[in-house]
């Protein structure tokens, strides 16, 4: 039987459900669960990302709790599956597993509108990591003080390869902190500073092209939303659209 009454612990699953035709099902998500804003409106909120009332989600009465490795706590998820509640929890590393991810949840809370949400994405990716050319040389801060990156064991480096960028942090370990010496010797060809989860806006533009880099020389340094790079769901189609846009050589 689908499930009727699901806590979505993740943004980017929220308006996945939606997308998918189940958000009438939602009856708890985060603080950080903005999308659709409209609709998610009236839902009660469970705490944040990190720091889940594990409480307050039981007495919602959920017969689906949708979490992630990467963004929620595992003690409180695992708490949560102790309690009897059954729990769809996915763990995305690349591009392709987060398509996989999302037709795993379409088809466990049985979506009406599962194709009609993924098959466009799966059309551009297809078309993306089908194309050739040279690969450009990327950096995206995702932290500043201390400045830290993305290494090759996430969802975003993946996103950056299949748009047709080399990410310069590939091969770190998981979230390497970096220093703009340690940029400027990876001579990247394009940087991208997201909005999220540090807030880089025009004010850090000055910092980059400061830097003896071609992405500076070249006027490739862009602020960009931070969600074409670290959400997985509705969005993904045109947010890998616009990345290549970005990456691809000119």
């Amino acid at each position: 039987m689908a499930p009727r009454r699901i806590v979505s612990l993740v943004p980017s699953l929220t308006e996945a459900l939606f997308a998918l035709g189940v958000g009438t099902r939602v009856v708890g998500r985060t603080r950080y669960c903005t999308q659709p804003p409209r609709a998610v409106g009236r839902i009660p909120k469970v705490g944040g990302t990190k720091k889940l009332d594990v409480e307050r989600i039981l007495d919602l009465e959920p017969d689906l709790v949708v979490a992630v490795v990467e963004e929620n706590p595992r003690e409180e998820v695992e708490a949560l599956a102790e309690a009897g509640v059954p729990v769809f929890l996915g763990a995305p590393e690349t591009v392709a597993g987060a398509v996989e991810m999302l037709r795993d949840l379409a088809s466990r809370v049985e979506a009406p509108l599962a194709d009609a949400m993924l098959g466009p994405l799966e059309r551009v990716l297809g078309r993306l990591d089908g194309a050739s050319g040279p690969a450009l040389r990327v950096f995206v801060p995702i932290w500043k003080g201390p400045y830290m990156s993305v290494g090759s064991d996430t969802y975003v480096h993946d996103a950056l390869r299949v748009c047709g960028g080399e990410n310069v942090c590939s091969g770190a370990r998981r979230y390497p902190e970096v220093t703009l010496e340690e940029v400027e010797a990876a001579r990247p060809e394009v940087v991208l500073l997201p909005d999220e989860p540090y807030p880089f806006s025009a004010e850090d533009l000055a910092e980059f092209y400061a830097l003896d880099v071609p992405a500076a020389r070249g006027d490739r340094i862009h602020l960009v939303d931070g969600k074409l790079l670290t959400w997985y769901g509705p969005r993904m189609a045109g947010s890998l659209t616009q990345l290549a846009a970005l990456l691809r050589a000119p």
